[in-house]
């Protein structure tokens, strides 16, 4: 347990994730997810950024720019689903977004249709 990156926020995080599918359940479309995750946020006083902008460099030049879902108190990135199960493409992603953003967890979470699932994801450990 001493080896989790931010146990206490990311055990927030997955809280509210699972207070919302559970009153709302599956079956939306991810932004109604994301609204209902802002509203959580600010009741729950947890600093948050949204679509937060991370541009990609090569050689000292833009050439391409993510959108993060969530940024949690500048530490996590929370990026939203809605399928049924992750790709190696989610995970890569989430990978992406923490190297360029210079930070250690992420956590990709899918509300779907059926089930909440979630995976932690740290940077050059999976």
């Amino acid at each position: 347990m001493a080896d989790l990156v931010y146990p206490e926020l990311s055990y927030k995080i997955v809280g509210i994730l699972y207070k919302i599918y559970n009153k709302l359940g599956g079956g939306y479309q991810e932004k109604y997810y994301q609204q209902a995750l802002k509203r959580e946020f600010f009741a729950e006083n947890i600093p948050f950024l949204e679509q937060v902008k991370v541009d990609l460099n090569y050689n000292g030049k833009m050439i391409g720019r993510y959108y993060l879902d969530f940024m949690i108190d500048h530490k996590i990135v929370l990026e939203l689903k809605t399928t049924p199960a992750f790709s190696s493409r989610d995970v890569m992603q989430v990978l992406n977004y923490l190297k360029q953003g210079n930070l250690e967890l992420g956590i990709l979470a899918s509300l779907n249709r059926n089930t909440i699932i979630f995976k932690r994801i740290l940077k050059g450990r999976n």
